[in-house]
C-alpha cells in the first residue's frame, strides 16, 4: 500500500534499482580482454582452466584472494546486535 506521494510498487522499483546499479558497478569491476599466462603479482602460472573460467584474469587464485580480501576493509557494521554495543 502506498502512502504519500509514493505510487504503488515504489518500494519495488527502487530496490530494484538499487539491486540493477550494483550488478552493473560490479560488471564494471571484472576484467577484459585476453587472460594473462603467469600472475602479474607472483608470477607463478595460471592454470588453463581458470583462464578459461574467468576471461581476463591477470592473477592466481591465493593473490586474488588477498587482493578481495584488501578490497572488502574492515565491515562497520555491529553484527552482535547487543544495545550496550549500540550505545557505545
Amino acid at each position: 500500500m502506498a502512502s504519500g506521494w509514493a505510487g504503488d510498487g515504489a518500494v519495488n522499483e527502487q530496490i530494484e534499482s538499487t539491486v540493477n546499479d550494483a550488478i552493473e558497478r560490479v560488471r564494471s569491476q571484472l576484467p577484459k580482454g585476453d587472460s594473462a599466462e603467469f600472475c602479474e603479482e607472483c608470477e607463478a602460472p595460471i592454470p588453463e582452466a581458470r583462464r578459461k573460467a574467468v576471461p581476463g584474469v591477470r592473477h592466481c587464485v591465493a593473490c586474488q584472494t588477498e587482493l578481495d580480501q584488501e578490497a572488502s576493509g574492515p565491515s562497520l557494521y555491529n553484527r552482535r546486535g547487543s544495545k550496550d554495543s549500540q550505545l557505545r
